[in-house]
């Protein structure tokens, strides 16, 4: 190989790493947020269960995070109001979470509201950020969100 060519070969090796390393810098910083992800609904000797993922991406440990909830029936009228309490939910970290909804069936739940944040703690933690930055998601056919 002559020099020529290695130097055309060394010249196009840098310029595609340039153009990486510039793409790189231009991604946008990842958002913070706290998602929450209806998982599972489950009929239980109890009532219902549902089953929630939980990451937490605020950037600090939540020691305590809860919200209420609406559920509504089939009919789309408000069922009940309930709390569930997440307890602690360190940074960065996924979590699995169980609720037994006791008299309720799963199958007349038409949709799960999330109607506020009545707990959301943690060092460096703003109260409103549980709802403010709150991502959620579902994977039953039950509709879930703000």
């Amino acid at each position: 190989m002559s020099v020529t060519t290695s130097l055309r070969l060394l010249t196009s090796a840098l310029a595609m790493s340039l153009a990486v390393a510039s793409a790189r810098a231009q991604e946008p910083a990842p958002i913070a947020a706290l998602s929450l992800e209806l998982n599972a609904a489950q009929p239980s000797d109890k009532g219902c269960r549902l089953t929630f993922v939980v990451n937490n991406d605020l950037g600090a440990d939540l020691s305590k995070a809860a919200f209420e909830i609406a559920l509504f029936n089939e009919a789309g009228i408000v069922d009940r109001l309930t709390v569930l309490d997440f307890k602690e939910l360190p940074a960065g970290k996924t979590k699995v979470t169980r609720f037994d909804l006791a008299g309720t069936e799963c199958g007349k739940v038409s949709r799960v509201l999330i109607n506020s944040a009545t707990e959301c703690a943690g060092t460096g933690i703003e109260p409103s950020a549980c709802m403010h930055k709150l991502r959620t998601g579902t994977r039953t056919g039950i509709a879930f969100g703000l």
